[in-house]
């Protein structure tokens, strides 16, 4: 299946900036980029990289300024997967089970609200990731007469925008990225509430 993954290549990953340089952060990206690209692969998907500028990576690169909505939608053709590049625990299994998945519209909705990956069969259908954007892909499915499944995934669920979203990268994470992350020093933390990270001097 044809597969865009978007991906900022200019300033990824800025909430993550008290623990990581700039360069960190860019690296990080890539590495996550690297893992979603390989997983989308033995899934049987063709990953096109929707990038903000040029990005060495292992799959094709269009390079698009717009905003991610625009540049989604100028790729949407029937038949098309959207998977995020920061989609760390997402893995070939969970992605085999979302490109076969019935319904002219299936969402994959992330924990905040948004969504996460999504396979589109109807070319009635637009993306819209402004704000919460599950809700109003819902509702742009329903007004282009689609059929929508949900496809409720825990491993798709978590994109990686907070600090405390690395402890289930180190957890659960079975990619390139929990390695990445032990490397630069991020290991799981002691407290209460939900796990977080802490990161060596």
């Amino acid at each position: 299946m044809r597969t865009l993954v978007p991906f900022d290549a200019t300033d990824p990953k800025t909430r993550l900036d008290a623990l990581f340089s700039p360069a960190e952060r860019r690296e990080l990206a890539a590495v996550m980029l690297a893992d979603v690209l390989d997983a989308v692969r033995a899934a049987g998907g063709e990953p096109l990289v929707v990038a903000t500028e040029d990005v060495a990576c292992d799959a094709p690169v269009a390079v698009d300024e717009r905003g991610l909505s625009d540049a989604v939608n100028a790729r949407l053709d029937p038949g098309t997967a959207v998977v995020m590049a920061d989609l760390a625990l997402a893995t070939p299994r969970v992605l085999r089970s979302l490109f076969a998945a019935s319904g002219d519209v299936v969402l994959a909705p992330g924990l905040g609200g948004g969504t996460n990956a999504l396979v589109v069969r109807d070319d009635g259908f637009a993306v819209d990731y402004h704000g919460a954007s599950y809700r109003d892909h819902l509702r742009n499915a329903a007004a282009a007469g689609c059929s929508v499944r949900e496809f409720d995934a825990a491993r798709l669920a978590l994109d990686v925008d907070e600090r405390a979203d690395l402890a289930d990268v180190l957890s659960r994470g079975e990619g390139r990225t929990p390695g990445w992350l032990r490397d630069a020093g991020v290991a799981l933390a002691d407290g209460a509430g939900r796990t977080n990270v802490t990161r060596r001097e």
